[in-house]
């Protein structure tokens, strides 16, 4: 049988059916027009295909929908929401964008099947097909354009979100916001694994400053009522900030090469460069030996991580914890640390928040868990106390009690009260090692001895010569090497060996999740 050849003409017919076809798709790419492309870029900010185009490797787009039409004053317009299937960095992803020049990016309730947002075709096809998900926001949510064409005020309650919970325990879901975002859209930026907005142009609220004047009667900035500084500081909402739109993607694609396509697999290991040997003295001279000196612990875990990988996340919020991706000798880990210059380490309400939501999507993904303590207890105090520390501890202690995958504690200095559980765990394939100015117990020397001791002390002759014989006795106990010699820890380490000990643990557990995948990747025997 004969091929067909590129010279052949096709039928009449047929040209005029692709002809057809040709001027829809033109129709479509003109978006909300020239006039509404020009505003999105004299305000800094890319167009939802330009986003597209950045993020999908060149050619792989593979879009739904294209034709779909979005009632407004002016008639129809394309299509507000935007999705389809593309590969970044060679990986297969859901993409859905929002079209801020269509509609103001509402997701189009009109249509008989919904593209994205709440229960969305693009949320579908990511949670069918177990790929990672990720979203460019920036949209109005409902608008009462679309309530109008509908012809009726729908119940929110009535209609199912499926399966946008349902999703978080699958794939990894992105969000990125790059405008000003209100409503269910703004709400769809939270259910996500991580997020990332935009410094001077992305905006998110419950209700934007028009709802707010007229329910209020406040005039407000829109970047003063949900600006980034609001949501990746105070809230804690959004994870990282981001410069431009170009920025906001390029976080977007780093975070998504830590991760796995879904929970059915393990985390992509990559190369690395890095020497595993004993490392030099740098850790030695970013550490101090004193118990009560503050230090940056962001140079130590650099120094052991593989080179340029550490990927901080929610760097603004609850930064008396310090939270990110790594990998160690290329295997991806999640790692957490204590901020001694914050609280000196202390655990408040918003860092133990933090850690309980990172800890948990660290174990939804299966990557191990690299901790750096230095937790002198929950933060103290009635501040403290009003903004309910201590429910918020427990969670993080909850939280990483729980999870199934390895937590490789590495006790660089205190370790004290309940808080101290919230840096490991007895899961069997977890360990404990401690540097050599490692220190714990129950609580704090000088204050274990008022608490102990405040009366005896009240009522000496010569309170400051009992206290500093209580105090030697105490030292004399609370020795780590005591510790060691029970086997009540894994082991003491020299800190330039921590990296080969970290990564001989990685290897382990590598193998040993990979000999379990028949049942799902996991850690727990």
């Amino acid at each position: 049988m004969e091929k067909c050849t590129e010279t052949e003409t096709m039928s009449e017919d047929w040209a005029s059916l692709i002809s057809h076809l040709e001027e829809r798709r033109e129709w479509a790419l003109r978006a909300g027009g020239q006039r509404r492309i020009d505003r999105e870029h004299a305000l800094g900010r890319l167009t939802a295909r330009e986003r597209i185009d950045r993020l999908a490797d060149p050619g792989t787009f593979v879009e739904f929908g294209m034709f779909v039409t979005t009632p407004s004053v002016e008639g129809e317009m394309p299509p507000s929401f935007l999705c389809g299937l593309a590969r970044v960095d060679g990986r297969l992803v859901a993409i859905g964008a929002e079209d801020f020049t269509v509609q103001g990016g509402g997701t189009g309730m009109h249509l008989s099947k919904v593209k994205g947002g709440w229960g969305g075709f693009i949320e579908e096809v990511a949670y069918t097909y177990r790929v990672p998900l990720i979203l460019l926001i920036h949209g109005v949510g409902g608008t009462v354009a679309i309530q109008e064409e509908i012809g009726y005020p729908h119940l929110v309650s009535a209609e199912p979100i499926f399966p946008i919970a349902e999703l978080l325990t699958r794939v990894p879901v992105i969000a990125a916001v790059m405008g000003p975002t209100a409503g269910s859209s703004a709400a769809r930026a939270g259910m996500s694994h991580f997020s990332v907005m935009t410094k001077d142009q992305a905006c998110l609220f419950a209700g934007g400053p028009p709802l707010v004047k007229q329910a209020l009667g406040l005039d407000i900035d829109k970047l003063d009522l949900g600006g980034s500084q609001i949501h990746t500081v105070y809230s804690g909402l959004i994870d990282n900030e981001a410069i431009d739109d170009e920025d906001a993607i390029d976080q977007a694609r780093i975070f998504l090469e830590y991760m796995p396509g879904s929970v059915d697999e393990l985390p992509p290991r990559a190369p690395f460069v890095k020497s595993l040997e004993r490392q030099g003295n740098t850790l030695l001279d970013l550490m101090p030996t004193d118990t009560r000196a503050p230090f940056d612990v962001r140079p130590i875990v650099e120094e052991i991580v593989d080179e340029d990988s550490f990927f901080e996340v929610a760097e603004n919020f609850g930064d008396a914890v310090i939270t990110g991706m790594a990998r160690i000798g290329g295997y991806p880990v999640g790692v957490i640390a204590s901020n001694p210059l914050v609280n000196a380490g202390a655990l408040d309400r918003p860092a133990s928040e933090k850690q309980a939501r990172f800890t948990q999507m660290c174990d939804t993904f299966h990557l191990p868990i690299v901790y750096f303590a230095d937790v002198p207890g929950f933060m103290i105090g009635p501040e403290a106390e009003r903004s309910g520390v201590m429910r918020a501890g427990i969670r993080a202690v909850h939280a990483i009690q729980m999870v199934t995958v390895p937590v490789y504690t590495i006790q660089i200095r205190r370790s004290y009260g309940l808080a101290a559980a919230a840096t490991g765990n007895a899961n069997p394939q977890s360990m404990h090692f401690a540097w050599p100015t490692g220190i714990w117990g129950d609580l704090p020397l000088e204050a274990g001895l008022e608490a102990a001791h405040g009366a005896e002390l009240a009522a000496a002759e010569d309170p400051e010569a009992l206290r500093a014989e209580l105090k030697t006795r105490y030292e004399n106990q609370n020795s780590p090497w005591r510790t060691i010699k029970k086997f009540g820890i894994e082991d003491i380490i020299d800190p330039r060996d921590t990296r080969m000990r970290l990564f001989s643990m990685l290897e382990l557990a590598g193998a040993s999740a990979k000999a379990g995948e028949k049942n799902g990747p996991t850690y727990r025997p």
